[in-house]
């Protein structure tokens, strides 16, 4: 059984918080591991026995104030072995040692004490000999080995101090040592801090998991729905930004509707504009198979004449289809956009003077581009003939070439009846025409889309620009110029 992405997500923290709980626990094991044991329970020992053996001592000695090592050197070896202890007899207030019962101090050597401020517990100190106070500390031998030491310490001779002191190892834990030391001291509070920690964690969990899962959930609704042909489908921005699809979900699903429009459209189109045609051709074709037609040869001619835009239609679609699949080859060259434009525009020249519209022209020669020069007088013809055809007669055009942003910039402007401003962002759209009345002059609307097919294929851009309905229009395209060579730049 699959598990939901909200219940992954939450496993998926509850099983991170628990491996972290481990390796917490797991560290602070080390940790005891790796501390030396806690000197309170060692200096407690050594008090204990060490005022057994400093009473034994100075009741033979007058309380050590007649002390000679030397005289005690069995005994206190005997002691120490049988305590598993270290006895040693200092001047304390040299730091001086008098004997070591382990041997690694002689007579009169320095001692390193490190002295550590500690009381002990109220029944040991009430238990000390009178006339004696307890010292506790650490020391090291030469060769680096750690103890740890308490001693009693009484007066001898005025302000000599003597010391009777036994010392144990520093020692460290063992794992077992370890881990009962954690079970007891430390145990509860870590189960109670974890047992906090995860209901902590699983609250923040499925707040973060929901947070997560609920914008993918949506968009995975949203996808299913423009999947079942609801294409208006659109979703509010939410949840982190990593899983924020929101925007580029909408844009999607505006292309998707606007592409399914356009196609709704262009099967529409395509079927009036192939039936005017054909009905057309199947009338007049009729008409002089019957022997009705009372000119055949004006019937002749409108059948050629239909035909003829039919297989004009026909060449447009197929060289749409190939532009749009990059299918179609460019036979790059160096091309004058300027003079190529000027040459387009003075062929056109003639059927804007029958229409009576006035067409200025300003192409001066322009730095040569890369590009086919028969597709780019494909596009200009387009340009300008979509002008001539909108623009009522008494109307003027201008087409102007200049330089602009490292290429060459062809603005064909018109004072014809203009775009809605809700029309501009399909005007480049297959079949898409602006006037939507029938008719035989109406064109194929497939125009516009191979222009801006052929400018894309050149690396440039293509727009159009309209105040509104009777405003006139502005198309404007913007083919890059290659960069100049070192020598090129020298010439100019």
């Amino acid at each position: 059984m699959s598990l939901s992405l909200r219940a992954r997500l939450f496993l998926s923290y509850g099983l991170l918080l628990t491996a972290a709980l481990v390796v917490i626990a797991l560290a602070l094991l080390l940790f005891l591991t790796a501390q030396p044991l806690a000197p309170a329970p060692t200096y407690d020992r050594l008090a204990t026995i060490g005022r057994e053996l400093f009473e034994g001592l100075s009741a033979q000695t007058n309380r050590l104030q007649r002390f000679v090592p030397g005289q005690f050197a069995d005994r206190l070896s005997a002691f120490a072995a049988e305590q598993e202890v270290r006895v040693l007899v200092l001047d304390f207030a040299r730091r001086k040692v008098w004997y070591d019962s382990a041997g690694v101090f002689e007579t009169g050597a320095d001692f390193p004490v490190d002295e550590q401020a500690y009381t002990l517990p109220r029944y040991l100190q009430r238990a000390l000999p009178a006339r004696t106070e307890s010292v506790f500390g650490s020391f090291a031998d030469p060769d680096g080995t750690p103890w740890l030491f308490a001693g009693l310490v009484t007066v001898r001779q005025g302000a000599e101090r003597a010391a009777l002191v036994l010392a144990d190892r520093a020692a460290h834990p063992t794992l077992r040592e370890a881990i009962a030391r954690f079970r007891a001291e430390l145990a509860l509070p870590f189960c109670q801090a974890a047992l906090l920690g995860l209901a902590a964690a699983a609250l923040l969990a499925a707040w973060i998991s929901r947070t997560i899962a609920r914008p993918l959930k949506e968009l995975s609704r949203a996808a299913e729905a423009v999947a079942e042909g609801q294409y208006n489908q659109r979703i509010q921005p939410s949840g982190p930004p990593e899983v924020r699809a929101a925007a580029a979900f909408n844009r999607m699903s505006a292309q998707v509707q606007a592409a399914q429009q356009a196609q709704q459209d262009f099967v529409a189109n395509i079927s009036h504009d192939l039936k005017t045609p054909l009905t057309s051709i199947q009338g007049f074709s009729q008409a002089i198979i019957d022997g009705t037609a009372k000119d055949p040869a004006r019937a002749a001619a409108v059948i050629h004449e239909e035909a003829g835009r039919l297989n004009r239609m026909v060449i447009e679609l197929t060289d749409l289809a190939r532009l749009q699949a990059g299918r179609m080859s460019m036979h790059l060259a160096p091309v004058d956009l300027g003079a190529l434009a000027g040459a387009v525009v003075e062929r056109l020249s003639v059927v804007a003077q029958k229409k009576g519209v006035a067409l200025h022209i300003e192409t001066p020669p322009q730095p040569r581009i890369a590009g086919d020069g028969d597709r780019l007088a494909q596009v200009v013809t387009n340009l300008v003939s979509n002008a001539i055809n909108y623009t009522p007669a008494g109307g003027q055009i201008w087409v102007t070439t200049r330089l602009r942003g490292g290429g060459v910039e062809l603005e064909v402007r018109d004072t014809g009846i203009g775009i809605p401003p809700e029309e501009l962002p399909r005007i480049f759209e297959r079949f898409y025409q602006v006037d939507k009345a029938r008719g035989p002059r109406r064109g194929t609307g497939l125009g516009l889309a191979i222009v801006h097919e052929i400018v894309s294929a050149h690396g440039g851009r293509v727009t159009a620009a309209s105040a509104g309905v009777n405003q006139g229009t502005t198309f404007t395209v913007w083919l890059p110029t290659p960069p100049m060579s070192a020598a090129a730049h020298r010439r100019r």
